[in-house]
């Protein structure tokens, strides 16, 4: 018997999500919408995101299984040690957002591609930013800005979103501090998303959606 084809979700005004039980084997659960702060938020609470190209209706996404990082499992390499210890970079948080958000998307990274954060994703994340819902970090050598990363801060949850970087290290340097943070905050995980060998490498794993949603509540 050939299996039911997977119902793609129109979302409408209401600001309501479907199951995410319901999305399809590549995790996409829903198109269209808004990408109102509200609308945002509420997706990230609930193990979404949105992920689209400059030309595409808005894709919401809730992939199973999800890559997590638990801040108490960074892996810091021998070499990244020696960074951390030679105090090359220094780390500030939320000095500059938009700066970050425009690195993030048109630099090129390992494993990720910056494509998807469209003039349309900056502005709704620059409003969140004002709320203080989405937030950055930022990594100085020389009082020059050389890399970051910002995502959205649930309280016991950081949904990491982009990171870039303009000299070698400067991302992971970042993305270290960031768990280091968090681990003292006692957060739970760094929500990462989907796979890549770069997150892997920093202590990254991919748990079941089921798991992620039972961290996320």
């Amino acid at each position: 018997m050939e299996k039911p084809q997977h119902q793609l979700f129109y979302l409408t005004d209401a600001l309501a999500f479907p199951p995410v039980d319901t999305a399809n084997s590549d995790g996409l659960l829903a198109v269209g919408g808004d990408l109102s702060s509200e609308r945002l938020l509420l997706a990230y609470q609930q193990g979404i995101f949105p992920w689209f190209n400059e030309d595409s209706i808005i894709l919401w996404w809730s992939p199973d299984p999800r890559m997590v990082l638990y801040p108490k499992k960074i892996k810091i390499s021998k070499s990244m040690r020696k960074v951390l210890r030679d105090k090359r970079f220094r780390i500030t948080k939320n000095t500059c957002f938009k700066e970050v958000l425009e690195y993030c998307s048109s630099v090129d990274r390992v494993g990720q591609d910056g494509t998807w954060i469209t003039e349309q994703m900056k502005m709704a994340y620059l409003k969140l930013h004002e709320k203080r819902i989405a937030q950055s970090y930022e990594v100085w050598e020389d009082d020059k800005l050389v890399g970051g990363l910002y995502g959205i801060d649930l309280g016991h949850v950081f949904c990491g979103e982009s990171m870039f970087s303009l000299t070698s290290n400067a991302s992971k340097f970042a993305f270290i501090k960031l768990a280091q943070e968090l681990q003292e905050k006692e957060y739970k995980i760094i929500d990462c998303q989907l796979h890549t060998d770069h997150l892997e490498s920093l202590g990254a794993q991919e748990i079941s959606r089921i798991e992620f949603l039972k961290l996320l509540k």
